[in-house]
């Protein structure tokens, strides 16, 4: 069985029929679009995407940072001499 990561599910094909009402409706949230009763893809608003994006790059950075401080990459550096 599958998961579904979404409050609200619509049919693939009632998702093509009316995709503005659809996503009104979601009120800001993601939708699971199902096919075969199963979800196909989820349509995310902007604003959402956008978040999720923004906290994928600051995971990456963090990620990055543990790496050079693993590997003492780091340099120190005074501000008032910058």
């Amino acid at each position: 069985m599958d998961h579904i990561y979404a409050d609200r599910t619509v049919s693939i094909s009632e998702f093509k029929r009316n995709l503005a009402t659809v996503m009104n409706d979601a009120a800001g949230k993601p939708v699971a679009v199902l096919k075969n009763n199963r979800p196909e893809f989820y349509a995310v608003p902007s604003h959402l995407f956008e978040k999720i994006a923004d906290i994928m790059d600051d995971m990456m950075i963090a990620g990055e940072i543990r790496k050079r401080e693993a590997s003492g990459d780091f340099v120190d550096v005074d501000l008032d001499t910058l």
